[in-house]
């Protein structure tokens, strides 16, 4: 069974139909040059609306440690996501289950990563795109990710209901994460594109059981 993550929520209509769709998890943007970027006062609202058995996962690109600290001090986050250049030991100081963001190209060795990062829960594969940190719609070519990586697959990048059965049948990743392709605009979900993208993943995995 492919777990869903759906990321970059902004609003509490839109956690709403996340989690009423079935989602396993959602994302809460804590870097300001993200589009879907929440101040720690509304997400901590978010958090408060999310229902039990949800996932709330929190993203951070190259943060401080006080900043993490900060954020984990008011909003109830159960697992860390990082997406800048934040070492392992960086990642595993705050206690909390975290997973890693890798941005691929060709040369990347996402056999070493998984190595390196070795105390992360799994590794989140997003398209690299020059100067920015995800959250780009783009995809990659999913036959650079290696099938004897020893970390459980969270993919990402460019995924919509139009491509993440293919992905799925491909990559067959522990898990799927979208944003951008599940949006009407930047930071506004489309309820209509959470189900579709759904329905889409429930579908293939049947179908491969």
């Amino acid at each position: 069974m492919t777990r869903i993550k759906i990321c970059g929520i902004t609003r509490e209509q839109d956690l709403r139909a996340v989690a009423n769709s079935g989602a396993d998890a959602l994302g809460l943007v804590f870097y300001e040059k993200s589009p879907r970027h929440v101040s720690a006062q509304q997400a901590a609202l978010l958090a408060r609306a999310v229902p039990p058995f949800v996932t709330v996962v929190g993203l951070f690109v190259n943060p401080s440690v006080d900043y993490v600290r900060q954020v984990l001090a008011n909003i109830a986050l159960d697992v860390l996501q990082f997406h800048g250049e934040e070492s392992p030991e960086f990642c595993v100081q705050f206690g909390k289950p975290y997973l890693k963001a890798i941005r691929v190209k060709a040369g990347v060795d996402l056999v070493e990563c998984a190595s390196r990062y070795a105390s992360a829960q799994g590794l989140l594969l997003d398209a690299f795109v020059e100067g920015t940190q995800g959250g780009t719609g783009e995809s990659f070519d999913w036959a650079l990710i290696p099938h004897n990586l020893p970390l459980p697959v969270i993919l990402s990048g460019g995924l919509h209901a139009g491509n993440v059965a293919a992905a799925i049948k491909q990559v067959r990743p522990y898990a799927v994460d979208v944003s951008s392709g599940v949006e009407a605009g930047k930071g506004i979900k489309d309820a209509a594109k959470i189900a579709a993208f759904i329905n889409e993943v429930k579908q293939i995995d049947v179908q491969l059981s």
